[in-house]
């Protein structure tokens, strides 16, 4: 495999109550992958659930925890523990305040920015070396509290927006998997953002 990631997790919370919520970005976008490539989710008893699926031949596990997002590292250390994979061969999709919305980060490794689901992740795997797509929610307007923002569903007029990003973070993982992190860090990066009307 070229791009020698081998398991793709996304970051967020179970539950009907958060599933469109800014902080289940990555959940969202490992669940547009599953569906695209017609994975099926199997739930696991190390608090997870994954689905095994093929990107032009490149077998691929797609895994979410189930442990509520600030203990995510227990599961996805049990998979990888499981998988006998190097934090190198794992991609963590994730939401980041610092990123606008419509924007998207590729990076190899560094630290958490303070989002205690990458945290935990990095903790239980014992480094930071571990490539993360970040995906842009914005910081909230006005005063809102932080965690009430990322807790709370996108609004009726950023659904439009949210669907293109989510596209284009699929084809973040897909370009990784195909070419590579480097040259998937150079095209992602250099991606412009996208706002309500489309791209800017």
């Amino acid at each position: 495999m070229k791009g020698s990631v081998d398991l793709i997790v996304g970051l967020g919370n179970p539950g009907p109550e958060y599933q469109f919520t800014r902080h289940n970005m990555g959940f969202m976008v490992v669940e547009a992958l599953r569906e695209k490539y017609r994975g099926r989710w199997v739930v696991m008893p190390s608090h997870s659930m994954h689905a095994k699926v093929s990107v032009a031949k490149n077998e691929l596990t797609l895994l979410c925890p189930l442990t509520y997002m600030n203990n995510s590292g227990k599961a996805v250390k049990d998979v990888v523990g499981w998988l006998e994979l190097e934090p190198s061969q794992i991609l963590v999709i994730h939401d980041d305040l610092d990123l606008a919305m419509g924007r998207l980060k590729l990076v190899s490794g560094g630290g958490s920015g303070g989002h205690r689901g990458v945290s935990s992740v990095l903790d239980a795997l014992g480094t930071n070396q571990v490539p993360r797509l970040k995906v842009g929610i914005g910081r909230p307007r006005f005063s809102e509290d932080v965690v009430d923002y990322v807790l709370s569903p996108f609004g009726e007029d950023e659904l439009p927006l949210l669907e293109q990003v989510i596209q284009k973070a699929t084809y973040s993982c897909e370009l990784l998997v195909l070419e590579g992190l480097p040259k998937a860090m150079s095209i992602i990066n250099s991606l412009k953002s996208m706002s309500k009307g489309g791209t800017s």
